[in-house]
């Protein structure tokens, strides 16, 4: 990516592409396009939409931070031209991930889904996959020493409470 006009139309390109479709259409799909019943537990249907609200604003909060402070997209053939440690990338090292699981999650409770959530637990398990065997050699051979900093200090899954101060 050149510039941030290119970073921004790439990010939405794949965020309609990635996130829309494993986060949206699939559940949607599995959910006979959200016509089951809510929950009848009034907890679980808070939660669930407290979940959904909390990771969307995660989610486009982090497509933002690629496009505009790494100058990139999420999409491997796109990558940022820096490493993206600010805003939400200061908690957790894999806040998209954790955001579309957690829009997942929501979903399963909203609906009361055992489907959803045998559905997220396999989403779970390709995305850590993922991380594990791709996006984490990828990025140490990327950004070496700075991206190791950043890794040792900054939680993948489950974000730290304080914000890191590095690099």
């Amino acid at each position: 990516m050149k510039n941030r006009t290119s970073a921004i139309f790439g990010s939405a390109i794949f965020f309609l592409a990635a996130p829309c479709i494993v986060a949206g259409a699939l559940p949607w799909l599995i959910l006979d396009h959200y016509r089951l019943p809510f929950s009848t537990a009034l907890p679980f249907v808070a939660i669930g939409c407290i979940l959904i609200v909390v990771a969307v604003a995660g989610l486009l909060h982090s497509f933002a931070r690629f496009a505009l402070e790494g100058l990139g997209t999420p999409a491997p053939v796109a990558p940022t031209e820096k490493l993206v440690v600010g805003g939400i990338y200061r908690h957790v090292r894999n806040p998209m991930y954790v955001a579309v699981l957690s829009i997942i999650a929501g979903q399963a409770l909203l609906f009361a889904s055992w489907a959803v959530v045998l559905y997220g637990v396999v989403m779970g398990i390709a995305m850590a996959s993922f991380v594990h065997f791709y996006e984490e050699p990828t990025l140490a051979r990327r950004y070496g020493a700075e991206y190791e900093t950043y890794r040792r200090a900054v939680p993948g899954w489950l974000p730290r409470l304080t914000p890191w101060h590095g690099v």
